[in-house]
């Protein structure tokens, strides 16, 4: 949702986007959408009606909007390419953050409840036609899928140092501690099934594909006659496509399980596929342990307002439910008779 309407535009940004991309802009209004808190989104409007989502970021890299200006050259459908400058560039740098203008696609988002059969099999077209994309050198170059995870699973030991015997007097971390101690030991299975797991796969490599890397339902967004458009492409990677399967198949989202008759429509639309159960647990494994080291790492950062730390103790609660993250990781182990109970 956006914030109050406002018909004014920052001098600052609208002298930019004039500068740089051309257009030129009676108004924006922020948005609130994302959880970069180094990153700026408005949508605006030009003088013809047009709407633009114009963003200034200050974390991460420009290989997002790399990779959604190739694929839209290659006809890969469901992408909003950004605009370009007159030298060809898909952003500028102000400030020390980068400016990028991407046409606005829509204001229905999956996650809002409309998503009919017809958006579920043009999702899985959408990812069939990513992982079928031609790697040019541009997206030779994102990061590749190696199956090591390092510094999540650091971050993850460190978050356990903290949290299991905390006595702190902040509310919030003692609250989040709470949650942690009830699950660390099954944390601490999770993470050495996934060393073990990352550890088989680094030995038998698999074909690496172009991957969002993060197709979630609430990246994407929805159109007319079941059309639909994935954005947030920040996380894009050469990976096995399990990497975004693992969306779809028994899905990531607590709040948001994808049902059998959804699949079956996001398969109809992607083709037919085998899938590598190991590497669909591995990467939900990893997922799992990243978003809960994350999120209980916001909830006891005394720094963050109070507004972002009950969000992200509501997470970590769902993270840690009956239908969560971290349980659907340890039952993809469960049925591969890799957790022994």
């Amino acid at each position: 949702m956006t914030s109050d309407v406002t018909t004014s535009v920052d001098e600052r940004l609208a002298r930019w986007v004039a500068e740089d991309f051309g257009l030129a802009l009676v108004s924006a209004v922020p948005v609130g959408y994302g959880a970069d808190p180094t990153a700026e989104l408005w949508r605006a409007t030009t003088a013809d009606g047009g709407d633009y989502a114009v963003k200034l970021s200050g974390g991460g890299t420009p290989a997002g909007l790399l990779v959604t200006a190739q694929l839209a050259r290659q006809g890969v459908p469901g992408i909003v390419a950004p605009l370009t400058t007159a030298s060809g560039e898909v952003c500028t740098v102000h400030e020390g953050r980068r400016l990028s203008v991407v046409p606005w696609a829509s204001d229905e988002r999956a996650l809002g409840g409309g998503m009919h059969a017809a958006h579920w099999r043009a999702y899985g077209e959408v990812l069939a036609a990513t992982h079928a994309a031609t790697a040019t050198d541009e997206l030779a170059g994102l990061p590749r899928e190696d199956h090591t995870h390092a510094a999540i699973g650091a971050a993850v030991r460190e978050m356990d140092r903290r949290l299991r015997g905390v006595d702190d007097p902040d509310p919030w971390t003692r609250a989040v501690a709470a949650h942690w101690r009830e699950w660390a030991d099954d944390l601490a299975i999770l993470l050495d099934r996934v060393d073990r797991l990352g550890a088989e796969l680094r030995s038998r490599p698999a074909d690496l594909v172009v991957c969002h890397g993060d197709p979630h339902l609430g990246n994407l967004l929805l159109g007319p006659d079941g059309r639909v458009w994935l954005i947030d492409w920040d996380d894009a990677v050469l990976a096995p496509r399990e990497r975004d399967l693992m969306f779809v198949v028994g899905g990531v989202l607590a709040f948001a399980p994808v049902t059998p008759a959804q699949q079956a429509a996001f398969f109809e639309g992607y083709g037919p596929v085998e899938l590598d159960p190991v590497r669909l647990a591995y990467h939900l494994g990893v997922r799992a342990l990243d978003d809960i080291g994350s999120w209980a790492g916001d909830v006891a950062d005394a720094g963050r307002s109070e507004a972002d730390r009950v969000r992200a103790l509501k997470i970590v609660a769902g993270l840690l439910s009956s239908v969560g993250l971290v349980g659907l990781a340890r039952q993809a182990l469960r049925d591969l008779g890799r957790w022994d109970d």
